[in-house]
C-alpha cells in the first residue's frame, strides 16, 4: 500500500510534468532503438501530458488514458502500415527480373536444351526457355528467382 501511496503523491507533486519527462525518455528510445515503435507511446505520454495541464484527473485515470491512447496509436499504426503493404507501389521494385516481363531481348549465348543467356540492357541473365540461336529476340514471359524465362517472339 506504501507504494501505491508514494506513486499517487509522485504524480500528484510532478502532475502533467511527469508525463511529459516520460514522453522525453520514450523518444530517447526510439532514436537508440528503432523498430520498437516507443515513438507512439512517447506521443501517448505527451498527450496525457496535456491533458493533465489543462484537466486535473486523478493518477488512476491518468494511466487509463495513456493506456487508452497507446493502445490506439499501435492499433492505427498497425492497420495503416498493413493497409499500405498490402498495396505497394512497384509491386515487383525488389523481384528484378520480374521487371523485365513483356521485354523483347537477346540472345547472347544460344539457348540450347533449354538454357542459354539473353542480354537485358548492360546486363546478361541466365535464360530458360525453346531453344534459340544467338542474336535472335525472345520475350521475356516470367522470372524464375535468377532465371527469366523467354519465349520465342
Amino acid at each position: 500500500m506504501a507504494s501505491m501511496e508514494s506513486l499517487s503523491s509522485l504524480i500528484g507533486q510532478f502532475g502533467a510534468w511527469l508525463w511529459f519527462a516520460l514522453a522525453v525518455v520514450l523518444f530517447i528510445m526510439e532514436s537508440i532503438v528503432p523498430g520498437v515503435h516507443f515513438v507512439w507511446f512517447g506521443l501517448s505520454a505527451s498527450i496525457v501530458g496535456v491533458i493533465g495541464l489543462t484537466t486535473p484527473l486523478a493518477w488512476e485515470w491518468q494511466l487509463i488514458a495513456f493506456a487508452l491512447i497507446a493502445m490506439a496509436a499501435v492499433f492505427w499504426v498497425r492497420h495503416k502500415s498493413r493497409e499500405e503493404s498490402a498495396h505497394p507501389d512497384v509491386a515487383d521494385l525488389n523481384i528484378r527480373g520480374a521487371q523485365y516481363i513483356g521485354r523483347i531481348v537477346t540472345i547472347e549465348d544460344a539457348i540450347v536444351n533449354g538454357r542459354g543467356k539473353v542480354r537485358v540492357g548492360d546486363t546478361v541473365w541466365v535464360a530458360k526457355g525453346e531453344d534459340g540461336p544467338k542474336g535472335a529476340n525472345v520475350k521475356v514471359t516470367g522470372a524464375d528467382g535468377t532465371v527469366l524465362v523467354v519465349s520465342r517472339v
